[in-house]
């Protein structure tokens, strides 16, 4: 499963953004435009891998920061999963 249905999207390695930041936020925009929406699987590691042309602990660490900012969460031998961010407490 790609990150996007759309046109390719590419990291930039020259950038001052970490590629595993410029991954999340392709994902981030997904899930933001209803792409991916929530209780979807998202990418795994191999396939982000091999969609960006990224070492997976690259792909690991994107998932770590979309998991992090409460994109997502990861169940055991199933999958990370889109969480209900509208449903999440706000911080004060």
């Amino acid at each position: 499963m790609a990150v996007t249905e759309g046109p390719a999207r590419e990291v930039d390695h020259g950038s001052a953004t970490p590629v595993y930041v410029q991954i999340a936020r392709f994902v981030i925009e997904d899930i933001e435009s209803g792409k991916l929406p929530v209780g979807r699987r998202i990418p795994s590691e191999s396939a982000m891998k091999g969609e960006f042309g990224v070492a997976r602990d690259t792909a690991r660490h994107a998932v770590d920061y979309l998991r992090t900012e409460g994109y997502v969460h990861t169940v055991p031998q199933r999958g990370t999963f889109v969480l209900d961010r509208s449903a999440a407490p706000k911080a004060e």
